[in-house]
């Protein structure tokens, strides 16, 4: 049976992008990926978004997302999309070897931070392991933190975390930053942070309960490994938008997100719309991708409309 709309993705773009088909009587079909629920599943606290004044744990808002999008007759399917062909009409996607056919595709498969590829990484991942000041910053009041990256993020992260943390440490592989100028001057005379050259992280030490407790370093140079106590880890080294089935027929940026046109979350392909962070490189928030999921609705709608 062909759905009149397909969305890719379950993070707070694309159920919210399901709220609003569903009341338009447009019986969404939502495949929920690898990650149901996106990267707030990761995020223990939420206490930035509108509504929740004590906060809410991410994986119990995303479950409220998706019982408000099934309750207007959502459909969401634990599947991951393998591939999908968009040249022409009908929309074809596969998942689990099923092949579904719709009239348009909302994509919103959001992005992955870039990790370090740590065992330990995984394991205290939103317990002293984080990807996301903003999101996490909060919870080490007076603490000290270690950053790891050397772009314009980890200036911007470093900098946002001396509004909590008592020190913040900058670890960079390389000798001098590829940041702008004026970010590593800003993060350089803030008298919180420090900076370790020439320094990867081989590991980080802690458990799920007491959280994170020391992080090995090595000097890249003279090969020695030192302990050094910490609190917290943020991983800056970017992300990486989810596109890879995408890549051949949509327009992408020079960092593969997706090209939508100006105000709006249309793709260079009629009837395909992108909506969250797989197609926003700036803000990449909770409540930023319900707004463009919301968007990714109403011009799928009159899209449909207009056919």
């Amino acid at each position: 049976m062909k759905r009149k709309v397909i969305i890719i993705g379950s993070g707070p773009a694309g159920l919210t992008a399901a709220i609003y088909c569903a009341r338009a009587n447009l019986s969404p079909l939502v495949f929920e990926g690898i990650q149901p629920g996106g990267q707030l599943t990761i995020t223990t606290d939420v206490e930035n978004y509108p509504g929740f004044p004590d906060g809410i744990m991410g994986p119990e808002m995303m479950d409220k997302f998706r019982k408000q999008a099934q309750r207007f007759g959502a459909e969401c399917l634990f599947q991951t999309v393998e591939k999908v062909d968009i040249l022409e009409q009908p929309f074809v996607v596969w998942a689990n070897g099923q092949r579904y056919e719709s009239e348009t595709i909302i994509i919103s498969t959001g992005a992955s931070a870039r990790l370090l590829g740590l065992n330990a990484e995984k394991e205290l991942m939103g317990n002293g392991v984080s990807a996301c000041a903003t999101c996490d910053g909060f919870f080490y009041k007076d603490k000290k933190v270690v950053v790891v990256g050397g772009g314009d993020s980890a200036m911007e992260e470093a900098t946002f975390l001396t509004k909590f943390a008592s020190e913040v440490i900058i670890v960079h592989r390389r000798d001098k930053f590829r940041a702008s100028k004026i970010m590593v001057e800003r993060a350089i005379k803030n008298p919180k942070i420090s900076v370790k050259y020439n320094s990867i992280v081989k590991n980080i030490i802690g458990t799920k309960d007491s959280g994170v407790e020391s992080i090995e370093i090595e000097d890249v140079i003279s090969k020695k490994t030192v302990n050094f106590n910490c609190d917290g880890v943020f991983m800056a080294i970017g992300h990486i938008p989810n596109t890879q089935i995408f890549n051949k027929n949509l327009t992408l940026d020079e960092s593969g997100y997706i090209k939508t046109k100006p105000d709006s979350t249309h793709t260079n392909i009629g009837g395909v719309f992108a909506c969250g962070d797989v197609q926003d490189s700036i803000y990449k928030q909770a409540v930023t991708a319900a707004g463009s999921g919301c968007m990714a609705a109403l011009d799928a709608e009159k899209w449909l409309e207009n056919q």
